[in-house]
């Protein structure tokens, strides 16, 4: 393949490059992102239509539930504003796209219970599937974005069932827990059995580093609104994890590397009917990342601390987030609207799953990211588009 799946500089530190060129008068692809407005999703939406994306010139379509937001205004994206939880909204609004030739999926919800996220995802895959698969003739190849769970298990089966040892490789067997990542996969293998040559890939990110200002999980921008608090207020940064998550290694998963992956995996007959890891292809400790943070909020003070609970200090700042947004005209108003405390102690509580990349390597991807790199690109992206002063 060619230099753009070599390493770090590849179609994403090239954003906005269609600006300079005028749109294609044809399309040589067709690219279905649903969950466009999410962290990969919104990657994905900007790496597509650049004039040097492999396959291309590309046409894309964007799926998601809300209206359009204004910060995804200038992506050369037809946007299609559909709850593909309702199988009616669904089939109204995606039957007809019959030029599409590749599906990006990329979404996903939560329930309660990992039996209920099983029947939700599943039900939400079959919805897009059965309004696109029959109508898209041209329909070539899907892949579906899952994540490194697929090793360990859901949340509520952690201290129940053994995780597999690291560093996890594709072809590892299942754990033996409903996983809404092997129902994703049980019925992507059923639906292109359907369609003669639909080709699959599957993809399993880990801590994802991106930016989506309608990402309720997006660690980059918890972190950044937790610092901006702590700076507002002079409190040190203190670490919200454990000993372990301080101390021992990590890997991170740009979003625009995932991006890339997909995209190569959509392209590359060597890629089809494949899962791969994704990660940066280094690894970092929080202690590291920590003093990142603390230099890019100006924040003198930080470092771990025995004890110290994100959840219950967040419990009382929705006052001071409506200060620092009135001072510097935020987009969330409300701190809730940030994200989910919650998720940032169990991300910073140690024992991450560690991935490979040989597969990758062996099958012609080589891209990569330098991970502080990356979360100081996400920090400054939160920053240019007002998630975080």
């Amino acid at each position: 393949m060619s230099w753009w799946w070599a390493g770090a500089i590849g179609a994403a530190k090239k954003k906005h490059e269609y600006d300079d060129h005028e749109a294609p008068r044809s399309f040589k692809s067709v690219g279905l992102v649903i969950g466009v407005t999410g962290v990969v999703g919104n990657s994905v939406a900007e790496i597509l239509p650049l004039h040097d994306t492999p396959l291309g010139p590309w046409k894309v379509y964007g799926v998601a539930r809300r209206p359009r937001p204004d910060w995804s205004v200038d992506h050369p994206v037809e946007y299609i504003q559909c709850d593909i939880s309702d199988p009616i909204d669904a089939q109204t609004k995606l039957s007809h796209l019959t030029d599409v030739t590749h599906i990006f999926y990329v979404t996903w919800t939560s329930r309660s219970t990992e039996a209920d996220n099983c029947e939700a995802n599943g039900a939400l895959l079959r919805n897009v599937f059965s309004s696109v698969i029959p109508n898209a003739p041209n329909l070539s190849h899907v892949c579906l974005q899952t994540g490194t769970k697929h090793y360990d298990g859901p949340l509520e089966a952690y201290g129940k069932v053994a995780p597999h040892d690291t560093p996890s490789t594709e072809d590892l067997p299942r754990l033996n827990v409903p996983l809404f990542y092997y129902t994703l996969e049980d019925v992507l293998f059923e639906e292109v059995e359907k369609k003669e040559g639909l080709t699959w890939s599957v993809h399993r990110p880990g801590l994802i580093f991106g930016f989506s200002p309608y990402g309720m999980l997006s660690i980059v921008s918890m972190l950044c609104a937790y610092a901006a608090i702590c700076k507002h207020e002079g409190l040190p940064l203190r670490f919200p994890g454990s000993k372990a998550g301080w101390d021992s290694y990590s890997e991170a998963s740009d979003a625009d590397l995932i991006a890339e992956q997909q995209i190569w995996a959509a392209v590359d007959p060597y890629a089809k009917n494949e899962a791969f890891n994704i990660n940066n292809g280094d690894v970092f400790r929080w202690k590291q990342l920590w003093k990142v943070l603390a230099e890019e909020f100006e924040i003198e003070e930080y470092g771990f601390d025995e004890g110290f609970s994100l959840v219950e200090m967040m419990r009382d700042k929705g006052g001071v987030w409506e200060e620092i947004v009135g001072e510097n005209q935020l987009r969330h108003a409300k701190l809730e609207e940030v994200g989910l405390w919650e998720v940032v102690e169990v991300v910073l509580g140690g024992g991450a799953q560690l991935s490979s990349m040989n597969k990758n390597k062996e099958h012609g991807f080589c891209g990569f990211r330098n991970s502080r790199n990356s979360f100081v690109y996400w920090i400054d992206k939160m920053k240019a588009h007002k998630i975080v002063p």
